[in-house]
């Protein structure tokens, strides 16, 4: 087994041959351009191309790159071409966030994927929402092969995320020492977050990673989420409102926000500066402050 820390991500646009065939898997719809260019070298090589992949799903086959490739539906254990220690146990979610692909795309039920690969990085939609029989027989899957989790990539969901829950992976997910994560995408989900934090307050900091959407909403309640989960002892990892379909990396500016101010937070969040001042102290121009970067090992901009 790869060593994930080692392998990571790759940022969102994987690309493979296989015989005469390009294959383009495209995660981000910002990636769709830089698809297109290697579709045309292919293409120009006397190449077959074959593309798919969440951001296609998201522009409707509106992009050009629908002009030079074939696009599929779908492609066996495609995840690993993004990362090879990567896996699935479970597609779809049923909560149906209004700004989150999952449900659209993989449906608000569960498929289950009993026989799943088992590798160190689990990026089920919802763990906690599974019937608790199937999240036993995951874990059984890792026990039985022998295979440390080091990262439940996409979190529990602080709806379904009980007692029980907790107990059932705890032994799993610290044997892998990685982060425990959830998210607090909205103030009306505040009673489920705080006590998920409460649940959750023996664990080391560093090991509570909570993300935290801003932009939809107004700042102030944004500020209001991103301080709760540092005041709880958790790191806060802000994301920036997006349009799904959003053909560049520039946040969606709503209410009282701006596309600087939502990189700003972002910046000051994620870049730690919280634990040395509070955001009305940010500077930007500030050389001491760390610039936005893709950690491989997670998978995220930070």
């Amino acid at each position: 087994m790869t060593d994930a820390a080692k392998i990571g991500w790759i940022g969102g646009l994987a690309e493979w041959q296989e015989g005469d065939t390009t294959y383009l898997s495209v995660a981000f719809t910002w990636k769709l351009d830089e698809a297109y260019s290697r579709a045309l070298f292919a293409v120009a090589c006397g190449r077959r191309v074959i593309a798919g992949g969440p951001a296609l799903f998201l522009v409707k086959m509106q992009h050009e790159l629908a002009g030079v490739a074939e696009i599929a539906e779908s492609y066996p254990d495609a995840v690993t071409r993004h990362n090879p220690d990567a896996t699935f146990a479970s597609r779809g979610c049923p909560v149906g966030c209004w700004f989150c692909i999952v449900p659209a795309m993989e449906g608000r039920e569960f498929t289950l994927i009993p026989d799943f690969p088992v590798r160190p990085i689990l990026c089920d939609n919802n763990l906690s929402a599974l019937d608790p029989k199937y999240q036993d027989h995951i874990i059984d899957r890792y026990a039985a092969a022998g295979v440390t989790l080091k990262d439940a990539n996409s979190g529990f969901e602080p709806i379904t995320f009980t007692p029980d829950v907790y107990a059932r992976w705890k032994p799993l997910v610290n044997a892998g020492r990685g982060p425990w994560r959830f998210a607090f995408d909205e103030m009306k989900e505040a009673k489920q977050v705080r006590e998920v934090m409460r649940m959750l307050a023996d664990e080391p900091q560093k090991r509570k990673r909570v993300y935290v959407l801003i932009g939809n909403e107004p700042f102030d309640e944004c500020m209001v989420r991103i301080q709760e989960v540092i005041d709880a002892g958790c790191e806060p990892h802000v994301q920036p409102y997006m349009k799904l379909n959003a053909l560049a990396k520039v946040p969606h500016a709503r209410f009282d926000w701006t596309v600087q101010r939502l990189q700003d937070v972002a910046r000051w969040s994620n870049g730690w500066v919280w634990k040395r001042a509070p955001f009305s102290e940010y500077d930007r121009h500030r050389k001491n402050i760390v610039p936005e970067r893709y950690d491989a090992q997670q998978g995220l901009f930070v």
